[in-house]
């Protein structure tokens, strides 16, 4: 992977090879570090970069700043700006995606959360797909359980945390499959190692309730959005156990990486046909025109980065 150009790090775009922590920084000793995961889609027909929903990922990963204790001045309006001002300078003119990041970064021994100095910074890069098999991942029931909102809360990208989903992704691939399906310690299906669930069972669209340890997700409320205000299906928020995915007549993934990805076999189980879904390939068509501000009831989610943009 081709490291970026620049980095905007505590308040100003540098080098990114100018960037430096030391050894002993505090986020990478004891993972006292969030962070985010955000999209921007080219549109060349409009010769325009769309940043998805920065606002509302800037939102949510502020928040996941105040579970460590972190201060900062930004707000989320200031944090795009910062973001289009990176863009432009690396003048991306691709898919890309982007990393805001979040750490204590004193360089001492001793792990807290209170009498530290927090950094910050945002890294853009050309990015294609996450998952490979996107319109037809195999996935495996993982053994590792997710970890419980009292011991790190999964509805902040909690870096320190992300070894649980590491556990899960390893072992998932190393066996042969796609991705991981994790379930919480009350043994109902949470969400894949970093990415949120939907199954579609008898026309309904079914996705864990946000109470059972699962990352408030910007691209979860997106499809929650599409498949009740365009495909016109109901969507239910509950608990889903595990049998149940075995019985779905389609599944996908969402999230910031992953997109949407169909999952069409489980454990060896076809989901469906075992090919991937009418409404899941209805969904992923419209997510992607969405994204790329091709849909003028949705544009106001895309943020553009140049200032030539031209609205359809």
């Amino acid at each position: 992977m081709a490291l970026p150009n620049y980095v905007f790090f505590n308040g100003r775009i540098v080098r990114y090879n100018d960037a430096k922590v030391g050894v002993l920084t505090h986020g990478l000793n004891y993972g006292t570090g969030v962070f985010g995961g955000i999209r921007a889609y080219w549109n060349a027909e409009a010769q325009q970069l769309f940043i998805f929903r920065p606002l509302d990922h800037f939102r949510r990963f502020l928040e996941s700043t105040k579970l460590l204790r972190m201060e900062f001045s930004y707000a989320e309006a200031d944090l795009t700006q910062a973001l289009v001002d990176l863009l432009r300078t690396e003048n991306y003119k691709t898919d890309c995606y982007i990393r805001p990041l979040a750490f204590y970064s004193d360089e001492i021994i001793g792990v807290r959360l209170h009498d530290l100095t927090p950094a910050l910074a945002i890294v853009a890069l050309p990015f294609g797909k996450y998952v490979e098999k996107d319109d037809g991942a195999h996935v495996t029931v993982s053994s590792w359980r997710r970890v419980d909102d009292n011991m790190i809360p999964a509805r902040g990208k909690i870096t320190g945390s992300y070894i649980n989903s590491a556990f899960a992704k390893s072992d998932a691939q190393r066996a042969g499959f796609d991705e991981a399906v994790i379930l919480n310690l009350d043994g109902h299906i949470c969400e894949g190692s970093a990415e949120n669930i939907f199954l579609i069972r008898n026309g309904v669209a079914i996705t864990p309730p946000i109470t059972d340890n699962i990352l408030e997700g910007i691209t979860r409320h997106t499809m929650m959005t599409l498949l009740r205000e365009e495909l016109g299906l109901t969507v239910v928020e509950r608990s889903i156990d595990r049998s149940e995915i075995y019985l779905a007549q389609e599944a996908f993934f969402t999230g910031t990486g992953v997109q949407l990805t169909a999952i069409t076999r489980v454990d060896y189980r076809k989901i469906g046909t075992g090919q991937m879904g009418p409404i899941t390939t209805q969904l992923r068509e419209l997510f992607f025109n969405v994204v790329r501000g091709n849909v003028k009831k949705y544009q106001s989610w895309c943020a553009p980065v140049y200032n030539n943009e031209r609205r359809h």
